[in-house]
């Protein structure tokens, strides 16, 4: 691999004056010097290092990743689309983990103020909290002041530009569907009610079960995540199918019942949200309801990298899509 030692050396320049021409260093340099500095560059093949431009002009090609939890892929999947956007523009990506924690959330955002980061996107679910919301848009608020631009991908409630995933009508659809194939017994393993995202979700599957005319479903809440899955599917009983509101949820779920000896889908279906990646190698593979995850990630940040629209934020819903695989059949 070509060095910026290597470009230095064949251009007949010192190692600063090379980095300076290729990093972005503010330092101006003469034209003759950059003329021999680029033509070594284009010579020897040499590709700019992105990260030392980064330091060399300071935090403004720095785009603020916050999430809940990069080990879910939900969460990993919308994170490489924004950040497939920001590799295109030049930029690079500062990542933070809140693992669902609201107060780290509102410090993430006021650091990366502090650090003049060019944007912030938030993704994750918006609590159910009035005053936590209000104390994060105060502080997006101080940082959008500033020059700062915002983006989200969850709920419309920051005042910021928003991708928006339609969970209510998600969730109905998946209901409507899994009651095509026989169900009436339903169970929803929950997640956690102060989060909205899970909520809207319950909502939407369990008011399409009654439109239907069917018994309402048995709601257990858990962890938003695999160990609350497998936990709250340890309490399923006397019913045919499962709904767990993601995917992470639903896999926990199919272990517990494997653990149990309850067969899926021959003594209970089981469906997740989301269609994660991993799906593809669980046995049996997971029913769930699809969202474009990269697609929301990079049109999040577009948003926040894009022009203002005088001010006005902009929400734009992503609709999911049912998908029936093999975790769910008709009972019986």
């Amino acid at each position: 691999m070509v060095t910026l030692e290597d470009v230095a050396r064949h251009a007949g320049v010192s190692l600063a004056t090379a980095s300076r021409v290729l990093n972005g260093s503010t330092r101006q340099v003469g034209a003759p010097l950059r003329a021999k500095v680029e033509l070594a560059a284009a010579e020897l093949g040499y590709r700019t290092n992105v990260a030392a431009q980064t330091l060399a002009r300071g935090a403004s090609n720095v785009i603020g990743l916050v999430v809940h939890d990069l080990t879910d892929p939900y969460f990993a999947a919308i994170a490489d689309g924004a950040m497939r956007v920001a590799e295109s523009q030049g930029l690079m990506v500062m990542i933070g983990t809140t693992h669902r924690d609201p107060e780290r959330e509102i410090a993430y955002v006021s650091t990366l103020n502090a650090q003049r980061v060019r944007a912030v996107l938030l993704v994750g679910s918006r609590v159910t909290d009035p005053e936590t919301t209000r104390r994060l848009r105060t502080e997006l608020d101080h940082y959008r002041a500033s020059g700062g631009r915002v983006a989200c991908v969850g709920q419309d409630l920051l005042g910021v530009d928003t991708v928006v995933p339609d969970n209510r009508r998600g969730a109905a659809e998946l209901a409507r569907a899994l009651a095509g194939l026989g169900h009436r017994d339903f169970a929803i393993l929950a997640g956690p009610d102060w989060l909205i995202a899970p909520r809207d979700r319950v909502e939407g599957f369990t008011g399409a079960i009654e439109e239907l005319g069917l018994p309402a479903p048995r709601v257990l809440h858990g962890s938003f995540d695999r160990e609350g899955g497998y936990a709250a599917a340890t309490r399923v009983s006397g019913v045919t199918c499962v709904f767990a509101v993601n995917d992470v949820m639903a896999v926990g779920a199919l272990a517990s019942f494997r653990d149990r000896g309850v067969r899926v889908p021959g003594d209970v279906s089981v469906a997740g949200f989301d269609d994660i990646l991993t799906l593809r190698d669980l046995v049996p593979p997971l029913s769930t309801v699809r969202l474009p995850l990269a697609d929301m990630g990079a049109r999040a940040l577009e948003m926040a990298l894009g022009p203002s629209e005088g001010g006005r934020a902009e929400a734009v819903t992503m609709t999911g899509e049912v998908i029936l695989r093999e975790s769910t059949r008709g009972p019986g």
